[in-house]
């Protein structure tokens, strides 16, 4: 919104000081994106009458004008083709400066000494228009200063108006709300205009659909079209809008100053003198006053002649059909209130936006569309030598009230920060024509004007309180509450848990994307048939979200292997997706962790390097669940696709399967081009959070030597080295303090089908310390408990 300060200043005695009002539209929330002043750079250029136009002697395309300034005469050389004799014209003579800093001299062109030159408007700086000289109105004095004669010396605010203020899309509005912060007056004059009518019949008014038009006024007016005044070109020019005739420019003068879209219909080229409202059909189409034609749809609103041509899109733009013209005599003037979501909706659709739609889908004042109305006429009558042919038709059949809302002191305060007594809450509202009137010592009731839509609730009465007040005003306090505010939730805690434990365990946090090529998750079983595919991804190889964040993550290990580091450990928590449940209709996402180990694992300086196995898989996800605390954890052998067949298990929590631990085969490697071994883990890290816990108990640590024990059983390959590790973990009971697998061996001298798992236990008593006797006790137990449980024997 373009707000000349000089039409600002008719509603209100503003001050000169740009700064100021600048500042002071900022605090209001009416943001200034841009301050105008069209004169600033002009200097030296006056108003000049056209004597004489002669050919140059030495080219076609140029002429020699003669003009008279005011204070003598001279001779231009000009190249526009539309100068003529009497033309009224911008004169920049030697010595004088245009925008951009630029400072004209005498110069030849051609042989011919040019004493300055003849404006356009774009050298004046007032638009892009560079096709001719600025043809100026007959009435402007030779000698008079441009930025004088033009208003170029006005200013002109470009405020950046939000889609909830609809009322600071008009010159009124911005000024009402300037004129509370300076405590000025601010006066809005009654329109005063001539005779109601004739006496003939009015317009017929029929609306269709009261819901999407609420209010429709229209008016028949004898009119002589001509160009409006200068003033009113000029402010129009200012606030970005292009002069066309009296009528047409009266018309968006009226929008611009009240926010009052109206409507003029050549009352000659309609069937008879009624308006029909209704909704457009389906496929039918109107011509617009740009020019194109439009399809429309059931959804849009039409203003319709009596014999049903659509004259308009409601509340958007004209249809040609209509258009004031200048053979214009006679016009039916509409103005109404049309409901703003459908008008936003239809210009969205039609992708036809003008400055009617930009305040009608915002919401006008229903209760001013009448004032509105007689405005026009008032200028009309003026201006467009109107008179008042028929009396105004008004259709309003459920007339829109203001809202009445209870505004406590206690809360404006309590929200805000303050102390501010109820009279000092009413002073600061009611200057934006807010009434307040008092019940009792704390509460209020304001009566909100139907020109502040977005006023509904407690809420925006406070927020108003604090636009008026200046947030720079309200002091800093801190919080009266004298509870915990804020923290982590317990899921959010826990979530942090699981990838500190895993950072403890070596591994390193990565972040994938959830987007993956069907390539990528073929090895592991998955398709476009059985995943969530986009319809237009970024990339078209790379279209299905990921329903496991294993094949990502085998990715970014390919890409560090590709920069020389092959040996990594990674892991990530984030979303998966698969196929929406039943009858959903969004995917069913879930969360879950992984953790991946490539290359070597490093011993040193106890130990050699070694390749990485599944071991390493399963104590990084052992020390997942010990973190958590979780009471049932179960790895029990199985297959799963992606993973090599005997080096899997099937991780179950609370009797229920949650994941997998294994080693990647090769085809899921082959993917990538990456070499054995890779080993991982996935599980869905909300089965973990919701799981069983232990119960939190302290023991205090032992202050007895441990004893520790190495034993290495001989189990078949289809024995699971976890059911192995649990019938330990029992029959070592209360002495086992802790135990962990340290080796795996496989070779012909043991047989086939069988491997060796070696086991490292630590005994350790609380109460004393421990015998032989009592150690090589426990040592047995487990001996027997794995040999009875699996077969197994001691190497």
């Amino acid at each position: 919104m373009r707000a000349p300060l000089s039409w600002l200043k008719e509603f209100t005695p503003l001050p000169d000081d740009v700064g100021a009002i600048t500042d002071a539209l900022n605090q209001l929330g009416l943001e200034v994106e841009a301050v105008e002043e069209p004169g600033r750079e002009i200097n030296g250029v006056v108003i000049a009458r056209v004597l004489g136009v002669h050919p140059h002697p030495d080219a076609d395309k140029l002429r020699l004008v003669d003009i008279e300034f005011g204070v003598g005469e001279t001779q231009v050389v000009c190249g526009a083709p539309n100068v003529v004799v009497g033309m009224v014209v911008a004169y920049a003579g030697s010595g004088a400066t245009l925008p951009g800093g630029f400072t004209l001299e005498p110069r030849k062109i051609r042989g011919v000494v040019s004493d300055g030159m003849l404006c356009s408007s774009r050298e004046l700086g007032l638009g892009e228009d560079h096709d001719g000289i600025l043809d100026l109105s007959q009435e402007l004095e030779s000698g008079t200063d441009i930025c004088e004669a033009m208003g170029l010396d006005d200013v002109v605010f470009d405020v950046s108006i939000t889609p909830n203020r609809p009322d600071a899309m008009s010159i009124i509005g911005i000024a009402r709300d300037l004129a509370a912060h300076f405590e000025l007056d601010f006066t809005l004059p009654t329109p005063v205009t001539g005779a109601a009518g004739t006496g003939a019949q009015g317009v017929t008014v029929e609306v269709l659909d009261a819901q999407r038009c609420p209010r429709f006024t229209a008016r028949m007016l004898s009119v002589t079209v001509g160009p409006s005044p200068e003033w009113m070109q000029r402010r129009l020019s200012l606030a970005g809008m292009r002069p066309i005739s009296n009528v047409v420019d009266i018309t968006n003068y009226v929008l611009l100053e009240r926010g009052q879209p109206l409507h003029a219909f050549d009352a000659s080229r309609l069937a008879g003198s009624t308006l029909r409202v209704r909704l457009a059909a389906d496929g039918e189409t109107v011509t617009t006053l740009d020019g194109v034609s439009r399809s429309l749809t059931s959804a849009d609103l039409l203003v319709c002649s009596g014999d049903d041509a659509p004259q308009s899109i409601a509340g958007i733009m004209g249809c040609a059909a209509a258009e004031v013209g200048e053979q214009t005599t006679e016009i039916i003037l509409e103005a109404a209130y049309f409901d703003p979501m459908g008008i936003s909706k239809s210009s969205k659709r039609l992708g036809l936006r003008s400055e009617s739609s930009a305040r009608f889908e915002r919401g006008i004042d229903p209760n001013a569309v009448i004032a509105g109305s007689d405005r026009a006429v008032e200028l009309m009558e003026a201006f467009a030598n109107a008179t008042v042919i028929s009396e105004t038709t008004d259709q309003y059949l459920e007339p829109i009230t203001s809202p009445q809302i209870l505004l406590r002191s206690e809360r404006v305060n309590a929200v805000l920060g303050t102390t501010l007594s109820l009279d000092q809450i009413s002073a600061l509202l009611v200057p934006l024509g807010i009434a307040c009137v008092s019940q009792g010592s704390e509460n209020t009731v304001a009566t909100v004007p139907t020109f502040r839509p977005d006023i509904t609730r407690e809420i925006d009465l406070i927020e108003e309180t604090a636009r008026r007040l200046g947030l720079d005003a309200i002091p800093r306090t801190l919080p009266s509450n004298p509870d915990h505010v804020g923290g982590f939730s317990r899921s959010q805690q826990e979530r942090r848990l699981v990838a500190d434990a895993l950072v403890g365990a070596g591994l390193s946090e990565a972040y994938t994307l959830s987007l993956l090529s069907e390539k990528a998750l073929e090895p592991f079983g998955y398709d476009a048939s059985t995943s969530v595919s986009l319809t237009n991804p970024l990339r078209a190889e790379e279209s299905l979200l990921r329903p496991a964040i294993l094949p990502g993550l085998l990715g970014a290990v390919a890409f560090n292997a590709a920069q020389g580091n092959p040996d990594v450990a990674l892991f990530e928590t984030g979303h998966i997706f698969r196929r929406p449940v039943g009858d959903a209709i969004q995917p069913d996402e879930r969360d879950h962790v992984a953790g991946v180990f490539a290359g070597t694992r490093s011993g040193r300086p106890h130990d050699v390097d070694r390749p990485v196995d599944v071991y390493d898989a399963i104590t990084a996800m052992n020390t997942l669940t010990d973190a958590l605390r979780l009471s049932d954890v179960r790895v029990v052998a199985g297959e799963v696709a992606g993973l090599h067949a005997g080096r899997t298990a099937i991780v179950f929590v609370d009797g229920a399967a949650i994941g997998h631990v294994g080693e990647v085969d090769g085809p899921a490697l082959g993917v990538h081009s990456l070499s054995a071994p890779v080993v991982a883990f996935e599980l869905d890290l909300g089965a973990l959070l919701r799981a069983a816990r232990l119960e939190r108990r302290y023991s205090a640590p032992s202050r007895f030597p441990a004893s520790g024990v190495d034993l290495a059983f001989v189990v078949a390959d289809g024995i699971a080295g976890a059911d192995v590790l649990a019938t330990l973990k029992a029959a070592g009971a209360d002495l086992l303090e802790e135990i962990r697998v340290f080796d795996v061996f496989r070779s012909e001298a043991l047989g086939e089908g069988v491997r060796s798992i070696a086991f490292s236990l630590r005994f350790r008593s609380s109460e004393k310390t421990l015998t032989d006797t009592e150690v090589g006790e426990a040592r047995a137990r487990c001996i027997e408990a794995v040999s009875s449980a699996h077969g197994a024997e001691l190497r």
